[in-house]
């Protein structure tokens, strides 16, 4: 296989310091290819890390790292689109789309599609392609069929493909702030609740059973996505990039495990029993991708 590891973009509000000692540890490992940087999901947390981004960004590309700006998912209000239009102007650093003002300011000029931008088919991929994307990170629900269609479509318009392979699948993105909500909190005066929820604050359903996290404005899956039984599927429909979401575990380690079973040099059953002991009793999922319900797991189907 010769598909590029990569980070994507850190979905939640980890103080600095922690951010800080995240992206040394990623510099310095070399399973990670590519790192995606930025604020993904709420605005009002950029500005505790944006000043850190130019020696963040440079000590990584020291480290041989590709570095790529992420654009927020959701662009409301003007300092937002100020923010996009801001990032969308650079030309020095490679830039992630994730919402259409991003797209918008950034023209024809070349940039990544994100995975917030649902590209689910061959057609939406051809006007990305004509705008100017070189690359795309398709939506993490996506199964193997569309998966294998629509990389197909990219690959002969000459776009990079990347997958999720690793961490939270992102279900929805709102323009309320749940997670200040559920602190009997507005969104304008959140207090950052949400950094007291590092890995996303849990939901249960009435009987109790986790099956959601949330993420200030933002829904995720209560699994992690775990496809490394499928990276073999995954190399063979031509994806080039396998990207990891980052979670509050060992992601070094995480990228390791990766990277060892993506040039086969592990066993799928070793490289499980090592992600295993790096995540805990976090459930793992692979529905998505074999057309299942998202949060199940079909070796778990199987053996039932």
């Amino acid at each position: 296989m010769a598909a590029n590891i990569t980070i994507g973009p850190i979905p939640y509000h980890w103080p600095a310091a922690i951010k800080l000692e995240f992206y040394r540890r990623m510099a310095e490992e070399p399973a990670i290819d590519e790192i995606y940087l930025g604020e993904v999901i709420c605005s009002k947390r950029a500005p505790y890390f944006d000043n850190h981004l130019p020696d963040v960004t440079a000590n990584l590309m020291a480290a041989g790292k590709t570095v790529i700006l992420s654009s927020l998912a959701e662009v409301m209000l003007p300092r937002e689109r100020k923010a996009t239009s801001d990032l969308a102007a650079l030309d020095d650093i490679e830039l992630e789309c994730n919402n259409a003002a991003a797209l918008y300011a950034r023209g024809r000029r070349p940039h990544r599609i994100g995975p917030f931008m649902n590209a689910y088919n061959e057609a939406t991929i051809a006007f990305m392609a004509d705008q100017g994307a070189t690359h795309i990170c398709l939506p993490s629900e996506l199964p193997a069929p569309s998966i294998a269609i629509a990389a197909a479509a990219a690959r002969a318009l000459g776009l990079g493909v990347e997958v999720q392979v690793f961490g939270r699948a992102s279900l929805a993105v709102s323009a309320r702030c749940y997670h200040a909500r559920a602190h009997r909190r507005t969104k304008d005066n959140c207090q950052f609740v949400c950094e007291d929820d590092p890995d996303g604050m849990p939901l249960t359903s009435q009987n109790g059973t986790p099956f959601l996290r949330v993420n200030g404005i933002q829904t995720q899956s209560e699994s992690y996505i775990d496809l490394l039984a499928e990276l073999d599927d995954l190399d063979k429909l031509g994806i080039t990039h396998f990207r990891l979401s980052p979670q509050m575990v060992d992601m070094a380690g995480v990228a390791r495990v990766y990277r060892a079973r993506a040039t086969r040099s592990i066993s799928i059953e070793d490289a499980g029993q090592q992600l295993r002991a790096l995540c805990g009793a976090t459930p793992f999922s692979n529905g998505f991708y074999h057309g299942v319900a998202g949060y199940q797991s079909v070796p778990d189907l199987a053996a039932g």
